[in-house]
């Protein structure tokens, strides 16, 4: 016969569930989004000419992509999931990004 006993679970030993769940798919969508808008704006500012400039420097802007959606995925996590608010701070922090490498290249 085995030398154990029985354990009983009591309601006061139960254990609490994580009420606080950050997802991270709106943050995704919203990096994303914000890629997309700050890659249009600069065809937008300086018209269709800006597509030869884009066509030696894509890997440049395309290596932000997973950096804006990181980005995008972070602030929604800060923000606890208030979406106005990572929206906005997302696109401040992605269009800076491409402001940056825009005006380094143009240089």
């Amino acid at each position: 016969m085995r030398n154990s006993h029985n354990i009983t679970i009591t309601d006061s030993d139960t254990f609490a569930a994580d009420d606080e769940t950050t997802w991270s798919l709106p943050g995704a969508v919203v990096g994303f989004a914000a890629w997309l808008l700050a890659l249009g704006f600069p065809c937008l500012m300086y018209g269709p000419n800006t597509l030869f400039f884009f066509l030696y420097t894509w890997p440049f802007f395309l290596a932000l992509l997973p950096v804006a959606i990181v980005a995008g995925i972070a602030l929604h996590s800060l923000m606890q999931g208030r979406l106005l608010l990572s929206v906005t701070f997302t696109l401040l922090v992605v269009g800076s990004m491409f402001g940056a490498l825009f005006l380094w290249l143009l240089g």
